[in-house]
């Protein structure tokens, strides 16, 4: 069972950059895809990104692509997520997510990853 643990939130001012780490402990990380999910106080918790186990191949919400970029460290057992031209609506809590399973795809949905970090604040001030 691998253990999350999100780190490098913080507060940016719109416009800024911040990069998210989450480290992975307790599994072969190289064996898991990996996933960001963000929840913003009084709604859903949504997908974000999320990449393959090699970290060839990545997926990516609507509302971040072209401005967050998700990558992998297998030797550092560590998931990066790389947020440029932040928005005050990127206010949420991040997640980092992992699951061994293999999909048709990247998974992208919150029932597709059985393991769960604690989540890191991100607040974008306008």
């Amino acid at each position: 069972q691998v253990q999350l643990v999100e780190s490098g939130g913080g507060l940016v001012q719109a416009g800024g950059s911040l990069r998210l780490s989450c480290a992975a402990s307790g599994g072969t990380f190289s064996t898991y895809y990996m996933g960001w999910f963000r929840q913003a106080p009084g709604k859903s918790r949504e997908f974000v990104a999320s990449i393959a186990r090699s970290g060839l191949t990545t997926y990516y919400a609507d509302s971040v692509k072209g401005r967050f970029t998700i990558s992998r460290d297998n030797a550092k057992n560590t998931v990066y997520l790389q947020m440029l031209s932040l928005k005050p609506e990127d206010t949420a809590v991040y997640f980092c997510a992992a699951d061994p399973r293999a999909y048709y795809g990247l998974p992208y949905r919150a029932f597709e990853f059985s393991y769960w970090g604690q989540g890191t604040q991100l607040t974008v001030s306008s």
